[in-house]
Formats: structure tokens, C-alpha cells, sequence
């Protein structure tokens, strides 16, 4: 992999991920731009103990644009884009409307691949394995930073999603506090530790898992499961057998296994709901360990942490979604309607031909 690193016309950073390392990325931005200027503003709900952030500058942000006008595809003649060379392999670059900036954190694009028309499922295993380098490498330049305590990277696919731009890109946001999903996962760690005494939850999970009905897919290095309580109609979790805190803390065994495991799994998304029907919304999000410190957690460490990818998707059968009504919404107790045992034998049904 080479990693090239160059500024956009208004300065936010731009960094291409090549698969070359002899390839030359000197385009220089031509768009007429200025300074972007964000309003993002973190505020601390005082009942719930969480932080919601105000950005009201991304009320401008680009719209559902024609193909012809995408802003992630690659420069072409006078259609100028984002990426401001006619080519690349994975491309990074800060987020022009973003919801963290500045003291509040940051956020960045994730290009997988110029081809406008392809979905991360359509990637080959080098592809796939040069974005999960990308993502490994942003991990680790944002975890410096002194406004990121957690750095996020994800994917939305699909209209239904709220996706506006289609395509094929994920973001990466980092965080200036440590997010609230993680710091449930961090307390119930402390407490099973404590109720145990000494037995990390993570692993007692993935264990568990990996001896159930609930199993989907097992390689030497990963796993993937439909959790016993899970929240939405298909949803996988993608863990790494030997337990790591974050990305960069996976070995080259996993790293290369990965994009054959993840691709499955993606591709056995398309066929939950057979043949003919639109490509399947999902969202893609990795769960990393807080780069801060995990005082308030009762000792926990970083290392007590499990990284794991959580895969799923809204629709809950051919042609409807699950909707978040008055009781997901209003009180944040999901009701889901496919039991998660016949979510698992589904995606097991669906297996790929190509493995």
C-alpha cells in the first residue's frame, strides 16, 4: 500500500490509499473554493447523560446529486469533483459538511473505489483489504489528535438508510468523548468481570456463539453471529477470534482473511430476500475500544475491549423496514420481528457459490 497525503482547494486533507507503490499522485485541485467554515458544536443532554452534536451548516450539504454530477467519482476533463485526480484505488479526505470539527472532533469520506456503479460487496479481496488498510491507518493518525477519544468507522448503503450520495463510500467519525453504546458495552464488562470473577463478557459472548444455532459463518480467524438479543431483523456480528481492542492491533493472519469473510457476508446480504429484489440496505459499523482513559469503568482496560464489526439492516422482509416507533424510539426498547435463530439459519441459506 502506498499512502499519499495532499490538500483540497479550501485545505481539508485528502489522502489516497494506492495498491502501487509507484503510483504518482500530483492533481492539483482546480475548484474555486473557500474556506469551509462549520458551526458544530457539541451539548451535553444533562438527563441522559449523552452529548448531541448541533450542525446546522450541513443543512447545505449535497443532495441526492445525478451521476454525472457525483462528487466522489474522479475528476474528468472540466467536471471537477473532490478527488481531483482521474483515478484511484481508496481515497480519504475530510468531510466538507462535517458534524464534528475542530475542538469537537473530526469527520472524514471513505472512497472505496471509483467506480460509481459498484458496491463494497463487488470489491475484490485486494480492494476489500486496502480499505480495511485505510481504515487501519486513519484509526491510527485521528487517535492522535487531542480533540478524539474514539474514532468510528462505518458505512450506510442504501436510500432507505438516508443515504444522499450513492456512491460506494463509508465515513469515519472521531469522537471527542467516548460514545454512549460503547460505554454500556464498557460497564456491562465491568460488571460481568466483577459478578465472575475475572471472566471478560466479550469473550464468554463469542464463545458462547460459537457453540449455538446462532453461528453464520467461522474461519480460522473470525466469526460471525446473530446475537441472542438482536435489536434489528438481520444483524450480524463480525468478531475476531483472538480478542483485539481496536484495528490496529489485528495480526496479519486476520487482516488477510478478512476481506474473504466480510465480502461473504455482504454478498449473503443481497440474498436474504431472494431473487429480483433491490440490493439490501445495511449499515456497517466497527466497535472499537476509547482511546482515552476507562477510569470510570471500574478498572476496565483497553485490552478487556473487543473489536467486532455489527452488520445490519432495516428492511425486515420483501419490500417493508423496520421503523424505530413510539417504544425503540420514545424509550429505546427495540422490538424485533425475525427471531434471531431464523435470522442465522437464513444467512446460512444464502451462502455464496463462490467459496
Amino acid at each position: 500500500m502506498k499512502k499519499t497525503s495532499t490538500r483540497l482547494a479550501d485545505g481539508r486533507e485528502l489522502i489516497y490509499f494506492d495498491l502501487r507503490d509507484d503510483t504518482v499522485r500530483d492533481a492539483v485541485d482546480r475548484r474555486p473554493l473557500e474556506r469551509t467554515v462549520t458551526t458544530s458544536e457539541i451539548r451535553r443532554d444533562e438527563l441522559l447523560g449523552d452529548s448531541v452534536a448541533v450542525a446546522s451548516h450541513r443543512q447545505g450539504r449535497t443532495y441526492h446529486p445525478p451521476a454525472d454530477e457525483c462528487p466522489l467519482c474522479p475528476t474528468q476533463g472540466d467536471r471537477l469533483s473532490e478527488i481531483p485526480d482521474s483515478s484511484y484505488d481508496v481515497v480519504v479526505f475530510e468531510n466538507r459538511f462535517p458534524s464534528l470539527a475542530g475542538d469537537s472532533g473530526r469527520c472524514e469520506v471513505v472512497c472505496f473505489t471509483s467506480d460509481h456503479d459498484a458496491s463494497f460487496a463487488s470489491l475484490t479481496e485486494e480492494q476489500a483489504r486496502l480499505v480495511l488498510d485505510a481504515w487501519t491507518d486513519r484509526t491510527s493518525e485521528l487517535s492522535h489528535l487531542s480533540s478524539v477519544e474514539q474514532v468510528f468507522c462505518f458505512e450506510n448503503r442504501g436510500a432507505e438508510i438516508g443515504v444522499t450520495l450513492g456512491h460506494p463510500h463509508g465515513q469515519i467519525y472521531a469522537y471527542p468523548f467516548t460514545t454512549p453504546r460503547t460505554a454500556l458495552m464498557l460497564r456491562s464488562l465491568a460488571s460481568h468481570r466483577e459478578a465472575t470473577g475475572g471472566e471478560n463478557l466479550f469473550d464468554a459472548v463469542l464463545a458462547r456463539e460459537l457453540a449455538g444455532e446462532r453461528l453464520v459463518l467461522e474461519t480460522a480467524h473470525w466469526a460471525a453471529f446473530v446475537p441472542y438479543a438482536a435489536h434489528w431483523p438481520y444483524e450480524v456480528h463480525l468478531y475476531p477470534k483472538r480478542r483485539v481492542p481496536d484495528l490496529l492491533a489485528l495480526d496479519e493472519a486476520a487482516r488477510t482473511e478478512f476481506p474473504q469473510v466480510y465480502l461473504e457476508l455482504l454478498k449473503r446480504f443481497d440474498r436474504i430476500f431472494g431473487e429480483g429484489e433491490p440490493p439490501t440496505p445495511y449499515i456497517a459499523a466497527w466497535h472499537q475500544a476509547p482511546f482515552g482513559a476507562l477510569a470510570e469503568f471500574d478498572g476496565v482496560s483497553r485490552d478487556d475491549f473487543a473489536l467486532h464489526l455489527e452488520l445490519f439492516t432495516i428492511r425486515r422482509t420483501s419490500g417493508k423496514l423496520k421503523f424505530l416507533a413510539g417504544s425503540e424510539s420514545g424509550m429505546n426498547v427495540f422490538i424485533n420481528d425475525v427471531p434471531p435463530e431464523r435470522a442465522a439459519e437464513r444467512l446460512r441459506e444464502v451462502a455464496s457459490n463462490e467459496r
